[in-house]
């Protein structure tokens, strides 16, 4: 914790701040017990609640008429406890060890009830005798049939004489959601108010307040306190481009990061402008991550390609910026494969020619130019995850298997590697290309590679557009030699769905157009959104790199009771021995130390048990040949 002359005292709200919900709601519910009558109940108790916490009622009249209906007795007290210990908020639980460090200035006031109350807070250190509540009024029968209404509390106004009379030293921070909790401020009570909206946001405080706080975790870096995470997560940005899966939004704002979406690609001067204060980029395919767009990716530490290729981004710059990239390798494979074969049977079968004429009312049942897979050699290029599961159901629907790929692979089944592609290509009835993106690809390919083919080919492209000369394709089309052909990437495809797709290809006959969709099915993109964003967070909360294509990978036990230090350097020697040098001399305590390097880079992870300084901070990143320091806490 940064020194200060004199600490301030932290005030917090109970209901919605300290806890998640009301707790007066969670009484309700418990009396009732989810009853139809215990429904209308509750509805009317939230809106006195919201009422009262709007300014609208008073807070003596808002509590006496919640108190006559809930018609609560003392015994029902011990399961609202109970119930509530689980709804104690989030940044809250994190921050434990903020409350017991600093207990002493720390209290709860509430328009709430002590009995409620202390049993909670008590866990998390704060002193009975620091909780500012109102108290219950119990007949004989333990029967709640009031409140002490003597106590300012329950008046208008009555968290500022409330403050006000304890006669704080010092400056005083309120931390609440409510209107009466705005008003500590606006009665001079305080001299800090942070409207709490991790649980819920009221507009008529938000638009008050001058400082919002979505977490604790906030309003502790805010004021330079010690807090359980090294930097709040609300100040994460988080940028998805091109309509990833609606569930990787929700995962990204469950873990509390701030995220910001947009349907379509972005060009690069767009990205320039957008990526700015970006913290994780997201994108599909279209999107183009250039060394431009990374120089003005000042905050930048991952990006996701919510697909499998990642030859839309510019690795090597992002390992000069030490951003960590992610793909989706195994996600959408089987999607794929499925296009394929239903590409391939259509094409076969002629179905589209025979489609064509049954629109027009032409019945023309004839088994010409219609044929089964069954016994057809099937050619793939390229034999890497979708290659090889394209090959193992080929086999089962009785098809020859061959496949080409520069890569050293063993073959699966009775497939049979080919030497070359031209070899593969002269075998083939049906051709399916499988590969990446990388510069060898492009115009793999091309005329000469027709040449090679089969006269009444069937030609499929799911791979990459740049891989086949269109011009090539379309003069095969057109003389025969291809019979029918596939395609679902082209050279040059729409930005998004409100651009319009131009080709030669349109119209030809028995050719399949779909719009880059072999990965596009409601499975395929539900596993890259969960695969992607959960990749990404864990880099982010905890260091580990497994999974990523460019950083060293290491997969990192959780962090501990430990501040852990992630430092990312050029691969030269003596990086480590400096780092464990700087350690040393600052007297840490090494709890567990990890290295991995590829070709261009180190990354050294490092636990230790004592707090950081600024000094031994500035001396890591000073080291020669860093890329990016981090410490998590």
């Amino acid at each position: 914790m940064t020194t200060k002359e004199q600490p301030e005292t932290f005030i917090f709200d109970f209901d919605s701040t300290f806890i998640q919900v009301e707790a007066l709601d969670i009484l309700c519910e418990t009396i009732y017990e989810k009853s139809t009558a215990g429904k209308q109940v509750l509805a009317e108790i939230q809106r006195l609640t919201n009422l009262g916490m709007e300014g609208k009622l008073s807070l003596k009249e808002s509590l006496t008429k919640r108190i006559e209906l809930l018609q609560a007795n003392r015994d029902h007290l011990g399961s609202v406890i109970e119930v509530l210990r689980n709804k104690v908020s989030a940044s809250v639980i994190r921050n434990r060890s903020f409350f017991k460090q600093h207990a002493e200035n720390i209290y709860i006031i509430s328009n709430g009830f002590k009995e409620i109350i202390i049993p909670i807070v008590q866990e998390y250190c704060i002193k009975p005798e620091h909780v500012l509540a109102n108290t219950f009024k119990f007949d004989h029968e333990g029967k709640i049939i009031g409140f002490d209404e003597k106590d300012e509390l329950c008046e208008n106004q009555g968290k500022v004489r409330k403050i006000k009379s304890l006669h704080l030293e010092g400056e005083a921070i309120m931390i609440g959601d409510g209107y009466t909790d705005y008003e500590t401020l606006q009665g001079g009570a305080v001299s800090k108010f942070y409207a709490f909206t991790e649980n819920v946001s009221r507009e008529v405080v938000v638009s008050k307040a001058d400082r919002l706080a979505p977490s604790l975790d906030e309003i502790l870096y805010d004021l330079s306190y010690k807090a359980s995470v090294s930097y709040p997560k609300n100040r994460i940005s988080v940028l998805l481009l091109e309509n990833i899966h609606p569930d990787a939004l929700r995962i990204f704002e469950h873990e509390g990061y701030n995220v910001e979406t947009i349907k379509g690609a972005l060009s690069e001067e767009e990205l320039c402008e957008k990526i700015k204060d970006v913290s994780i980029l997201g994108i599909r395919s279209k999107t183009q991550v250039t060394q431009k767009v990374l120089d003005h990716a000042n905050k930048l530490h991952a990006i996701g390609t919510f697909c499998i290729g990642t030859n839309q981004v510019n690795l090597d710059a992002c390992c000069k910026k030490g951003v960590a990239v992610f793909n989706a390798p195994y996600s959408n494979t089987r999607s794929v494969v499925e296009l394929a074969f239903g590409e391939m049977i259509m094409l076969v079968r002629n179905t589209f020619e025979k489609s064509t004429k049954m629109h027009k009312g032409i019945w023309d049942k004839s088994a010409s130019k219609s044929m089964e897979l069954r016994g057809k050699k099937l050619g793939i290029v390229g034999y890497g995850n979708i290659g090889t599961q394209l090959s193992i159901l080929a086999e089962a629907l009785g098809m020859k298997v061959y496949f080409y790929d520069v890569v050293d692979k063993l073959a699966l089944g009775n497939a049979k590697k080919c030497s070359s592609l031209k070899e593969l290509l002269a075998l083939s009835d049906v051709v399916t290309l499988h590969v990446d993106g990388r510069k060898s690809n492009n115009l793999l390919i091309d005329a000469k590679a027709f040449e090679y083919m089969k006269d009444g080919v069937v030609f499929l492209n799911l791979s990459r557009g740049h891989v086949v000369d269109i011009q090539a394709l379309i003069a095969n089309l057109k003389s025969g030699k291809v019979r029918g052909a596939g395609l679902d990437v082209f050279p040059d495809e729409p930005g998004s769905n409100d651009e319009p797709f131009e080709s030669e290809l349109r119209d030809m006959p028995n050719v399949i157009l779909t719009p880059h969709i072999g990965g596009s099915t409601e499975e395929a993109q539900l596993d890259i959104g969960h695969y992607v964003a959960q990749k990404i967070i864990q880099y982010i909360n905890t260091g580990t790199t497994y999974g990523s294509v460019n950083l060293p990978e290491i997969q990192l036990p959780e962090l501990q009771s430990a501040h852990r230090i992630m430092h990312v350097h050029e691969n030269v020697k003596g990086i480590l021995a400096q780092i464990n040098t700087i350690l040393s001399q600052y007297d840490y305590n090494i709890l567990g130390q990890y290295l991995k390097t590829n070709e261009s880079l180190g990354y050294v992870i490092t636990d230790i048990d004592n707090l950081h300084n600024i000094d031994l901070e500035k001396e890591l990143k000073e080291i020669p040949s860093t890329i990016r320091y981090r410490i998590l806490y």
